[in-house]
C-alpha cells in the first residue's frame, strides 16, 4: 500500500481538535446566591471528573472522520499485478502460407532450410520458456486461420503441433488472422498473449486494415522470419487451350515476372507429361515483366499434364513453374435444328463455330423431320434455331439430357409456333417486339442495354454495343438468370438451370433478319464462348487458382424435375483424385458434395456427377510470388508497439505494466467518510439531547 500524495498525512494533526472537544471542553455551572462567604474554608476543587472523556462513541466517529479526511487527501493505492503469466493463454500462430517456402535468411538458407523452417523454430523457443502452469494453443495461418490444439499445457502435445505443419499452396491473408482472434475472444474472455511468425508479405494484407485489428484482450507480438529483400523470378500467368483439335494451330503465351529483381534472360519452357517440348529465351527488365509466345502446342490424344517452367536461379524455386490441362481430341459434333427453309442461321453460326480460334466443334444441321431418332448425349450440345414444331420424342429427350448434365441454346426467332410453347425451356412468348415497325426506337432498331459480363457467354460481349436488333421475342424469364437486355429492358439472353444442365434462351435469332448480330465479329466470339460453355469445357479445362472451388454438380431446379418426373440424382458419386494420388473425400461425402476446394497446387482428376470427366491444373496464387515484406511503420502500427516484432521489448513493457499497475482506494475512503459522518451526525444528535436533559 502507498500514498500518492503521503504529504496530506499532516492532517492526522487534527485528530487532537476532537480531544480538545471533548476533554478540554469548558465547565460551566450555575451560580448560586449566597449571603456571607466568611464560613466557608478555602480549598482546591479537584477536576478529574471533568476531564474524563463523555460520549465514547461519538468521540471515536469524529476522530475515525478526522482520520478517514487525511488520508482520503494523500490518495491511498496498492499494487498489484494485472496478469499472472500463468493466467494469459499463449497463442503460436504459425504462417504456412506459399511463400513460406522461400529459403531463410543468412546461414539458415545455406543449410537449406525455409522461412517455414525458421518459423517453427521460433515457437518451439517460445513454447519452451512460459511457465509450466500456463496454457498454450497452437494455431496455423494461410487462407483461414486453423486451430490445431485446445489450450493444454503438455509441451509434447504443443510441439507435436507445431511440427506437424506442413508447407502449403494457399495465399495467406492477415485479415483472416483478424477475423479468427475477434470471434475466439467472443468465447475466451481472459487475456491473450499472440505470436505471430510470418515472412509477414505485403499482399498478405487485406484491402480494409480495420479486418487486422486485434480485440481489447488480445497481446499482438510479431516475429518476422526471412524479411531479407529476396530477388524472384515466376511464371505469373500461361494463356493456353483447355481443348484443341490441331495441335499447330494451339497457341501458348506465358508471362515471366520478376520481383525485385535484376535484368537478366531466363530460359523458357514448355514441357508436356514431363518431357521437354519447345524452349525459348526471355529478356526480362529489371523488376519487370516479359511476354513469350508458343506458336505449337505437341500433345498427344487425351488429357495431358501440361507445364511452363523457367530455368531455377532464386531462392524460390517452387514458382517457377505454371501447370495447365489440355485435351486434345477430335471435333464435337452440335445438333443444330432449323427450319428447312432457313439457310441462314446454320450457314452464320457454322461459320462462327469454324472461325474460332481452336475450331473444336463441327456443326451437324438437320430439320425436325430428320431429328426424331437423334440421340442428343453423342452431342457437345443442342441448338434449336426458330423451329415451328420439334418432335415430342426430341423433346423429351433433350429436356431428359439437359436434367443429366447436356445443355441446350434455343433461338426463338419469329416462329408463331413459341407463343403456345417453346421446346425444351418450358415457357412460351407472350408477345414480339417489332422494332422497325414504327416502335419506341426512332431509328428502327433497339440496342443492347444491359449485360451479365461475369456468364461465360458474354466475356467478350464490347462488339455487342454496336448491334442492331429489328425483332426480339417477349418473353418471361421467371427465376432464370437474365444474361443480357436491350435498351428498353425487355430479355434477350436467359441462362435457365434444369437439372444438371442449362438451357440458354436468345430471344432473336441467328439469322441477318432479326438482327444483324451475325454479320458483326462480336459474334464469333459469343458463339465460341457459348459453345465452350454450353459443351462444359469452360467448366471442365484450363486452370485454377489453390483456394477456388469447383461445382461437382448442379442446385436441382426441383420443379423441372417435377416437371420431368424425376428425383433429384444428388446422390449420384463424384470421385476425385488429388495431386498426391489420394481420394479426399469418403464415399458418404462423395454422394453428397456439391462443391470441392483445391487446397493443394498440381492436377485433379475429378468425375463429376453429369458423368463427365476433367483434368484439372492447380497453381498457387502468383501474388505469393512477390517477397516484399510489410513496412516496419504498418507493422508497429499492427501491434500496437513502437517496438514491434521484439518479444522481448514486449516482454519488458509487460513487466513495467505490471510494475505501475494500482488501484486507487480513494473512492473507497470517501464512501466511508460519507458513511461516518452520517453516523456521526445521528449519535451528535442524541449527545445534544442528553445534554438539555441534564441541564
Amino acid at each position: 500500500m502507498g500514498f500518492l500524495a503521503p504529504w496530506f498525512l499532516g492532517g492526522l494533526l487534527a485528530l487532537g481538535l476532537p480531544v480538545f472537544v471533548h476533554l478540554l471542553r469548558r465547565q460551566t455551572t450555575e451560580p448560586r446566591p449566597v449571603s456571607s462567604l466568611m464560613f466557608f474554608e478555602r480549598g482546591t476543587q479537584s477536576s478529574t471528573r471533568h476531564r474524563r472523556l463523555r460520549y465514547l462513541l461519538l468521540f471515536a466517529l469524529r476522530a475515525l472522520l478526522v482520520l478517514l479526511l487525511a488520508l482520503a487527501f494523500a490518495r491511498p493505492f496498492i499494487r498489484s499485478k494485472a496478469v499472472l503469466a500463468s493466467d494469459k493463454l499463449l497463442l503460436v500462430a504459425i504462417d504456412n502460407s506459399y511463400s513460406m517456402n522461400a529459403k531463410a535468411g543468412s546461414a539458415a538458407a545455406a543449410a537449406g532450410s525455409t522461412r517455414l523452417d525458421e518459423a517453427k523454430r521460433e515457437a518451439l523457443a517460445v513454447l519452451a520458456g512460459r511457465s509450466g502452469a500456463q496454457k498454450a494453443q497452437v494455431l496455423e495461418l494461410a487462407g483461414e486461420l486453423r486451430v490445431l490444439t485446445q489450450p493444454v499445457e503438455d509441451a509434447d502435445e504443443l510441439r507435436a503441433a507445431v511440427e506437424s505443419i506442413a508447407p502449403g499452396d494457399s495465399h495467406g491473408n492477415f485479415g483472416e488472422l483478424g477475423r479468427g482472434m475477434r470471434a475466439m475472444a467472443e468465447t475466451v474472455h481472459t487475456p491473450m498473449e499472440l505470436h505471430v511468425f510470418s515472412d509477414m508479405q505485403s499482399s498478405n494484407m487485406p484491402g480494409n486494415f480495420a479486418d487486422m485489428v486485434m480485440p481489447g484482450n488480445v497481446t499482438l507480438v510479431l516475429h518476422p522470419v526471412g524479411t531479407a529483400t529476396v530477388p524472384n523470378w515466376t511464371v505469373e500467368s500461361v494463356e493456353a487451350p483447355g481443348q484443341l483439335v490441331d495441335p499447330k494451330k494451339a497457341r501458348v503465351i506465358a508471362v515471366i515476372a520478376g520481383h525485385g529483381t535484376p535484368a537478366a534472360t531466363r530460359t523458357v519452357s514448355v514441357v508436356v507429361n514431363g518431357a521437354v517440348t519447345a524452349t525459348k529465351k526471355v529478356d526480362v527488365p529489371a523488376n519487370g515483366r516479359a511476354t513469350v509466345a508458343f506458336d505449337s502446342l505437341d500433345v498427344p490424344f487425351g488429357e495431358s499434364r501440361c507445364a511452363v517452367k523457367i530455368d531455377s536461379a532464386d531462392g524460390f524455386p517452387n514458382d517457377d513453374a505454371s501447370n495447365f490441362a489440355v485435351k486434345r481430341a477430335d471435333p464435337e459434333r452440335v445438333l443444330f435444328v432449323h427450319q428447312a427453309t432457313d439457310t441462314r442461321s446454320p450457314l452464320y453460326f457454322g461459320a462462327a463455330l469454324a472461325a474460332a480460334a481452336q475450331a473444336s466443334f463441327v456443326l451437324q444441321p438437320i430439320t425436325p423431320d430428320q431429328a426424331a431418332d437423334i440421340d442428343p448425349t453423342k452431342y457437345a450440345f443442342a441448338v434449336l434455331s426458330d423451329v415451328t414444331f420439334v418432335p415430342s420424342i426430341l423433346e423429351n429427350t433433350l429436356l431428359r439430357n439437359v436434367q443429366d448434365g447436356g445443355s441446350v441454346l434455343v433461338a426463338t426467332g419469329m416462329a408463331d409456333s413459341h407463343r403456345e410453347h417453346i421446346p425444351v425451356y418450358g415457357g412460351n412468348v407472350a408477345d414480339g417486339h417489332y422494332y422497325g415497325r414504327g416502335s419506341a426506337a426512332d431509328e428502327g432498331f433497339s440496342t443492347v442495354g444491359q449485360v451479365d459480363a461475369a456468364h461465360p457467354s458474354m466475356k467478350d460481349s464490347d462488339g455487342w454495343v454496336d448491334a442492331k436488333f429489328y425483332y426480339a421475342a417477349a418473353i418471361d424469364p421467371g427465376d432464370a438468370r437474365v444474361v443480357a437486355r436491350l435498351a428498353d429492358g425487355s430479355p434477350l439472353l436467359v441462362d435457365k438451370q434444369i437439372g444438371e444442365g442449362h438451357v440458354l434462351l436468345f430471344a432473336s435469332g441467328f439469322d441477318n433478319l432479326t438482327n444483324d448480330l451475325p454479320l458483326d465479329p462480336a459474334f464469333v466470339a459469343f458463339v465460341d464462348r457459348t459453345a465452350r460453355y454450353l459443351s462444359g469445357e469452360e467448366r471442365l479445362s484450363g486452370a485454377r487458382v489453390v483456394d477456388s472451388f469447383v461445382q461437382l454438380r448442379n442446385p436441382v431446379n426441383e420443379r423441372s424435375a417435377k416437371a420431368a418426373g424425376n428425383a433429384s440424382n444428388n446422390a449420384v458419386t463424384v470421385d476425385i483424385v488429388g495431386p498426391d494420388g489420394k481420394r479426399p473425400h469418403s464415399l458418404k461425402e462423395a454422394a453428397a458434395a456439391d462443391s470441392f476446394q483445391l487446397a493443394k497446387a498440381g492436377f485433379y482428376q475429378i468425375r463429376f456427377a453429369n458423368g463427365r470427366d476433367a483434368l484439372i491444373a492447380v497453381n498457387p496464387d502468383r501474388r505469393e510470388s512477390d517477397l516484399e515484406a510489410i513496412p516496419d511503420d504498418v507493422l508497429k502500427l499492427w501491434s500496437g508497439s513502437g517496438n514491434a516484432g521484439s518479444a522481448e521489448a514486449v516482454a519488458a513493457e509487460a513487466t513495467a505494466e505490471e510494475r505501475n499497475n494500482v488501484s486507487s482506494l480513494w473512492w473507497w475512503v470517501m464512501l466511508l467518510v460519507l458513511m461516518v459522518g452520517l453516523a456521526e451526525s445521528v449519535v451528535a444528535s442524541r449527545y445534544l439531547g442528553t445534554q438539555r436533559e441534564e441541564a
